[in-house]
Formats: C-alpha cells, sequence, structure tokens
C-alpha cells in the first residue's frame, strides 16, 4: 500500500482534535488499542510554534503514526512555515482549525470565524501546499451564525478546494460565534447530517469527513455508506476500547486485539519513561480512566487512579494495583 493509499486508508475513522485530552500521552494509549484510526494533535498556534517551546508542541513518538498535525492560525505565510515544521517532525498530515468557536481562538482570527472568509481560508491552504508534500486538510463546521445555509457552505467548500484542498472534515453542525460557549456549540445547534451527504454528492472528487455526536461503530459504518470517513471525538475518550473492534469492523484487520488489561501492560515502560522525563502520573492516567468501562470493577479502577495517582509515591504499582481490581 503506498503512502497515499495508507493515508486515505487510515481517513476511515480518525480520532478528533481535542484541547486538552489528545495529548501525546492520550494519543500513545489509543494507538496501543487501534493499529489503523487516524489521530489528531491538540491544535497548535502557528504563535505558539513560531515564538514557544516548538519541540514541546511537536513531540510525538513514531508509534502514534498516523498522526495529524492541527494548527491554528490565518496567517498564510505563519501557517506554511509551521507546515513545514509539522512535516519535518514526521506528522503525516497537516489541519486547518476552521471549527473551533471559542472567543480565545476568534481573537487571534482564526478558528471558525474564518468561515466568513474563504478567500483567506483558500490562501492559507496555498501557502501550506506549496509548503510541504504531505495533505493539507481542512476542518470546518456547516456555518456560522446566520450564515448557515447550503449555498454558503457550498461556496466555502468551493473555494477551498480550487486552492488545493481535497480533504475536509465537516463537523455536522453550524458554530455560534456569540452567546454559545465552545462545550454548547457542541451540543446546542443541531446536527444536520444530510447536509454533510449532499456535499459529497455535490463534491464527489473530495475527499469528505464526518464528524459530531457519533457514538458507536454502527453509527460509524451507517455514515460510511454516504461519505469517505468518519471522526469520533469524545465517545472515544470516554469509552477508548471501542476502538479496538474498530481495526476488524472499519479496517478488515483480523489481527488478534490486545485486551484491556494487556493495553495497560503494553504502556508501562512508555509510562515509566515519561515519569523518567518528568511527567507526573496523574497526567497520563488521567486517559486511562475509560478503558474498562462497562466491565465489572470499572469504577473501582476509576477510583483507585483518581486517588492515587496523584501521590507522590505513585508509580507503575499504582497502575498494577488497580489492574487487580477490575475483572
Amino acid at each position: 500500500m503506498t503512502s497515499l493509499n495508507s493515508f486515505i486508508h487510515s481517513r476511515k475513522l480518525s480520532i478528533a482534535p481535542m484541547l486538552d485530552w489528545t495529548d501525546r500521552d492520550c494519543r500513545y494509549f489509543l494507538r496501543l488499542i487501534s493499529k489503523h484510526a487516524l489521530l489528531y494533535t491538540e491544535m497548535v498556534t502557528t504563535g505558539a510554534l513560531i515564538h514557544g517551546d516548538r519541540e514541546r508542541f511537536l513531540a510525538h513518538d513514531h508509534e502514534e503514526s498516523p498522526l495529524a498535525l492541527q494548527l491554528g492560525g490565518s496567517d498564510p505565510k505563519a501557517l506554511a512555515e509551521c507546515a513545514r515544521m509539522g512535516e519535518e517532525a514526521g506528522y503525516s498530515e497537516i489541519n486547518l482549525n476552521v471549527g473551533c468557536p471559542s472567543d480565545r481562538v476568534q481573537s487571534g482570527s482564526f478558528g471558525a470565524c474564518l468561515m466568513a472568509d474563504p478567500e483567506l481560508v483558500a490562501e492559507s491552504v496555498a501557502a501550506m501546499k506549496n509548503a510541504v508534500a504531505i495533505p493539507v486538510t481542512v476542518k470546518t463546521r456547516l456555518g456560522i451564525d446566520e450564515q448557515d445555509s447550503y449555498e454558503f457552505l457550498s461556496h466555502f467548500i468551493s473555494q477551498v478546494s480550487a486552492a488545493g484542498c481535497d480533504y475536509f472534515i465537516l463537523h455536522a453542525r453550524k458554530a455560534w460565534l456569540k452567546g454559545l460557549s465552545p462545550k454548547e456549540n457542541r451540543d446546542v445547534p443541531p446536527l444536520d447530517y444530510q447536509r454533510v451527504y449532499q456535499i459529497k454528492h455535490d463534491f464527489p472528487q473530495l475527499h469528505i469527513d464526518i464528524n459530531g455526536g457519533i457514538q458507536s461503530l454502527d453509527e460509524v459504518k451507517q455514515h460510511l455508506e454516504h461519505v469517505d470517513g468518519v471522526m469520533l471525538g469524545r465517545a472515544i475518550y470516554h469509552n477508548p476500547y471501542m476502538l479496538a473492534e474498530a481495526d476488524e469492523q472499519i479496517f478488515d484487520d483480523k489481527r488478534a486485539l490486545l485486551k484491556r488489561h494487556e493495553v495497560i501492560e503494553a504502556m508501562l515502560p512508555y509510562i515509566e519513561q515519561r515519569m523518567a522525563q518528568g511527567r507526573p502520573l496523574k497526567s497520563i492516567t488521567r486517559h486511562l480512566l475509560g478503558l474498562f468501562q462497562g466491565q465489572p470493577g470499572a469504577r473501582k479502577w476509576r477510583r483507585h487512579l483518581s486517588e492515587n495517582a496523584h501521590l507522590n509515591d505513585a508509580g507503575i504499582h499504582t497502575l498494577t494495583d488497580a489492574l487487580k481490581l477490575v475483572g
């Protein structure tokens, strides 16, 4: 399978960029469960990469691949520079955030508010495409505020794709830039999956992924009858072992799956390494709390980690002790 074909294959199921959640520890953990799903970083702003601790923001393990870097920004030159950094650091894809509605993001003139300026998004995409050989993608909403007609979305897709973007992830809601918090913007605006399906129908040459409110692999398979890929977010974070079945059901990989206990055992050397580098155990175990969701002892597992991972003497034994509490 060529690199591009492998990339397209992995896009059938991806895990959304989630601020404060999809850090490198979370991604390493998820990759132990699924060998195929495309993973995304948290959003990293161009300012953070250009003026901040670039090495820290770009740090990841090779085992996390395929892995996409999500950028936040609106200056084409800065985005191109950061895209080059991402490619050099070994990322599989550069993604532009045109979907986040938070006030902080808007004050930086990027995120969902960029939907109102498709020419700037197109210019940004073209600059990044010229800077790197890896795919450049855009994650966006269906619209913003009162600009939420199908014609508005279609015009946006048309302009940005003309600049060279072949891959779009559509969160199947519009965003309210005023009056709703980011959390409310994930729940309050109604979902409109049919509008995403219509975009795929009208732009068959583009790779269209759907995102928003999807809770199960059965739903993933239903969406794949209409679009090219599905992005899951909080459903996976709260029940990560759902990914184990995805490799077989979505990617037709029949290899034996790691059992939940085996995932933690495989995680232990990584945790030891990260703790030796100064990473607090609690910063890693917070991502593991949902692994035994629905299993006997799941509450005891969560409680033990929550009550003990922050202690001064916390270590690998904290996890091995917690494992004894689950069936």
